[in-house]
């Protein structure tokens, strides 16, 4: 019987699924989050409700556990930094930190000879004016941000005088390419070339949410080495510990660009649950809880889709399954337009 306590901060679905997961591995979870009403609550051992500068309620969280993860990116750095001063903590804040500005995190990844679109910093109005041959691209805010959150896409310069922007805030500029798919990898890296790494998933996304995923991802097969290559070197070069996703995109020429990295558990990846032997959310918590690692066996292809806002009604009042498909609802109290509320997983 295990005796680890495995804190989280985040209780959201992703919270929720590591705490089922760790509960498999007989590791007591305990999520510190700032929404008292986080569904995660429904699946941990134990919830702490505080925002993430109380020092006071942080350091209580901190004595009762082992080793700190996170569901989610946007965590004060110097929360992680002082926690880490006392526990581990997993994926270590220099992680984060990097992956939560936009501007590092592509040169980081431009750094390691690994493609990404063009981007470019903006600091001021005037500069965007000066960039059409960045257009039609996407303005994202460099900090903060997901689910479509703090981007704005721009076809030409006059788009600029519809938004009301603050330019005290960091943005940057990224040229769109002609999509032709979206897909991600998801790798669990346990120690120095020393990781398991799913299939590529094929990603399809509305109103900049995730809504479909599958495997496997229709790709040709240098595209399916080269992500996978890709992924390693980006969680070695991090040293990176725990399960990372990079989502990536394809143009319709063939070729593949890192579009983002997730230093988490990520949502493509829910299909891993039914579809593999070891989900990324157990993975995730034996490499954080140093455990055994388990080879990888996939059992079956798959897809999912997430169920957002008001679709999951009908789910929570007569499911009717057939025996390949399994619903998660994340028990979320209020259903909101863009929510995520649950998902279907497939078994093909």
């Amino acid at each position: 019987m295990s005796e680890i306590n495995l804190g989280i901060i985040g209780g959201g679905q992703l919270g929720s699924m590591l705490s089922i997961a760790a509960k498999k591995l007989n590791i007591k979870t305990i999520i510190y989050c700032d929404d008292i009403d986080a569904p995660a609550q429904n699946f941990c051992d134990e919830f702490m409700f505080g925002k993430y500068d109380d020092k006071e309620k942080i350091l209580k969280f901190v004595s009762k556990v082992d080793v700190i993860t996170y569901e989610f990116e946007n965590i004060p750095f110097e929360t992680l930094n002082e926690m880490n001063k006392l526990k581990a903590v997993l994926p270590k804040p220099s992680v984060n930190r990097l992956i939560q500005h936009r501007l590092a995190e592509k040169d980081f990844i431009n750094k390691l000879n690994i493609r990404t679109t063009r981007y470019v910093g903006i600091e001021k109005k005037s500069d965007i004016e000066t960039l059409e041959d960045f257009l039609p691209g996407i303005l994202k805010t460099t900090t903060m941000g997901y689910d479509g959150k703090g981007q704005y896409p721009i076809k030409k310069i006059e788009d600029l005088n519809e938004l009301n922007l603050d330019f005290s805030k960091g943005y940057m500029l990224e040229k769109l390419v002609k999509l032709k798919k979206e897909i991600s990898v998801i790798i669990t890296r346990f120690g120095n070339h020393n990781f398991e790494i799913y299939e590529p998933i094929e990603n399809i996304h509305q109103d900049q949410i995730l809504k479909h995923s599958k495997i496997p991802a229709e790709v040709s097969q240098k595209i399916l080495e080269q992500s996978k290559d890709w992924s390693i070197r980006i969680a070695e070069e991090l040293k990176y510990i725990g399960t990372l996703c990079v989502e990536f995109f394809i143009d319709r020429n063939e070729n593949l660009y890192v579009n983002e990295i997730a230093p988490r558990v990520h949502n493509s990846g829910h299909l891993t649950i039914n579809a593999y032997n070891v989900s990324q959310f157990e993975n995730h918590v034996r490499s954080v809880c140093s455990l055994e690692k388990i080879p990888l066996k996939k059992l079956s292809n798959a897809k999912m889709i997430n169920l957002i806002g008001d679709q999951i009604e009908p789910y929570r009042q007569n499911p009717k399954l057939n025996d390949n498909e399994f619903f998660f609802d994340y028990l979320k109290k209020e259903i909101k337009k863009k929510r995520k509320m649950g998902h279907i997983t497939t078994l093909l």
